[in-house]
């Protein structure tokens, strides 16, 4: 957009691209006046040494100047000399002929940060030379060496403007006086909608979409519905007032549609696994195994006071500055948390986005909860007799015999009743079939976790799920954790205050279960009532 908007080859052609907008109705002064210069650090080998890192990232520089040359030779009033083995030259010999010129330099780079960042996780992962990285991006590393060219060519004769784009404020920051003359503007409200879709566009283009697939019926609102769900939820400033929808995850959407006249049976694009990779990273470090829990725990909602706006390599390759104010930061900069507003209290409130990327957490939780495939395997299909007969046992009997006895001394000192539904939510997610809520809101009433089948799936002998768990502390119960395992279940469901959490949870049950059935149509719902005792005995009822 900034390309076509600004480059003077451009210049026909504006009335046709922009004509039609605001920006074209009232275009600015310097519309069409500048010449793009555009890189892409995706294009940047990650692997290998130092050496030839550099002469990748020297290569792709390169290639870009000789692309500008092809497109502006017309305008050069000198020829510029490509260097093969050294694109800083090629850059110099570039801005001392545009510095000639009737026009400046408007400079594009997308993805800065993006062989850097894959570098930093092969680290990781890999257990590679982790000065690999550092000797790019700091002292006289070719990512930091480039950008002192970059910035030594900036006024308003060489490169007059330049926009960058990137993940995390990574690279920025460990390249410090290599390039600090930017400004970060990730965070600005004015900005909120750069990098997705309003509710409105995504409804204009799915109308389109049902004209042109002779979609007659009413579904229409439950189709936005739908892709209000899985993508919708991100907004990258407090102060924005309204949510953007995923982009590549809406296109994704549509063009299945489109394609096919139906929805996509999976709501989760291929291009969504480096997502998980980073989900994955987070998990593995000290603390982080408790933060991704406390995350599914708490409504998939959290809190901190700032979000970074800086911290590089070093802050992510030691253990001792990843605090929680570092990881729930990185996770939003990558996009695995967004902004949900601010508290009463002054914090800032961060919430997983939407199910797709609940899907990405639960999936982590479970590998976590159960490492061995042929267990967790059993834990699937358990659930998936809850799904497809409504029987519960199979999937109770599991948690108690498998997901309870996971816990740790360390992990038992963070968990508490929430972690129940926790496991319950990790065995059963299925968005393929389902939209999942845990906690959610009906008429001022939150219900612990709901199951309700996808508008496009309801065809499927499959039943919609309410759970209601209660919590029963060992020392309420006055018993050891060994004296609760050896309880029949006859004891088990005599115990008193058992008796008590069951009636308080069916009662609660069967409140949401009414509700539920008030909001939706053709429910085919199954309500349970389940309590535990510690992290050792489940009790559980079906709630008719």
């Amino acid at each position: 957009m900034l390309e076509n908007y600004y480059d003077v080859k451009s210049k026909d052609m504006f009335d046709q691209l922009f004509g039609h907008l605001k920006i074209g109705k009232n275009p600015t002064k310097l519309r069409n006046s500048f010449y793009i210069l555009k890189f892409d650090f995706s294009c940047v080998e990650s692997c290998g040494d130092i050496d030839k890192i550099r002469q990748s990232l020297h290569n792709h520089v390169n290639s870009c100047i000789e692309g500008f040359i092809k497109q502006y030779h017309q305008y050069l009033p000198y020829e510029i000399s490509i260097n093969p083995n050294d694109a800083l030259s090629s850059i110099n010999s570039l801005v001392s002929t545009i510095r000639q010129c009737d026009h400046p330099i408007y400079l594009l780079i997308d993805e800065y940060d993006n062989f850097a960042n894959e570098l930093m996780l092969m680290t990781e992962k890999e257990s590679l030379n982790k000065s690999l990285y550092l000797s790019t991006v700091t002292k006289d590393g070719p990512l930091k060496t480039l950008f002192k060219a970059f910035k030594a060519g900036t006024d308003s004769y060489g490169f007059d403007k330049t926009f960058i784009t990137g993940v995390t404020p990574v690279v920025m920051s460990d390249i410090t006086s290599g390039y600090n003359i930017a400004d970060n503007i990730y965070n600005d409200k004015q900005f909120n909608g750069l990098c997705g879709f309003y509710a409105d566009d995504v409804r204009s283009v799915l109308e389109q979409v049902y004209r042109l697939c002779n979609i007659t019926d009413d579904s229409l609102d439950n189709m936005m519905l739908l892709i209000e769900k899985y993508f919708d939820g991100h907004k990258f400033s407090p102060y924005a007032e309204e949510n953007v929808y995923n982009p590549t995850l809406v296109l994704y959407f549509l063009k299945k549609l489109l394609f096919s006249c139906e929805p996509p049976r999976d709501m989760l694009d291929d291009n969504m696994a480096v997502d998980y990779q980073k989900i994955e990273y987070i998990s593995n470090l000290s603390n982080g195994k408790e933060i991704v829990f406390d995350l599914s725990e708490n409504g998939f909602k959290t809190e901190l006071s700032r979000i970074q706006q800086r911290f590089g390599i070093k802050n992510l390759l030691s253990d001792d500055s990843k605090d929680k104010q570092f990881i729930l930061s990185y996770l939003y900069y990558v996009g695995s948390l967004t902004v949900f507003g601010e508290t009463d209290s002054g914090f800032i409130s961060l919430q997983i986005p939407n199910l797709v990327m609940k899907n990405l957490y639960m999936d982590r939780i479970k590998f976590m909860l159960f490492p061995e495939p042929q267990n967790r395997d059993i834990g699937i299909d358990a659930a998936k007799i809850l799904h497809t007969q409504g029987d519960i046992a199979p999937l109770c009997e599991f948690v108690e015999n498998n997901a309870l006895k996971v816990f740790s001394n360390r992990d038992y000192a963070w968990a508490n009743e929430l972690t129940i539904k926790t496991m319950f939510l990790a065995l059963t997610y299925n968005d393929i079939l389902y939209i999942m809520d845990s906690e959610k809101e009906i008429r001022r009433s939150y219900m612990d976790l709901t199951m309700i089948i996808r508008p496009d799936k309801r065809h499927f002998k499959i039943f919609d799920i309410l759970f209601e768990f209660k919590y029963v502390s060992l020392k309420t119960a006055k018993l050891t954790g060994n004296k609760a395992k050896s309880l029949s279940k006859k004891q088990l469901r005599d115990l008193p205050c058992i008796k008590e959490a069951m009636k308080e949870a069916k009662k609660q049950a069967r409140a949401y279960s009414k509700k539920l059935n008030a909001k939706y149509r053709n429910l085919k719902l199954k309500t349970f009532a389940i309590v535990c005792l510690g992290f050792d005995r489940i009790y559980w009822k079906e709630v008719l």
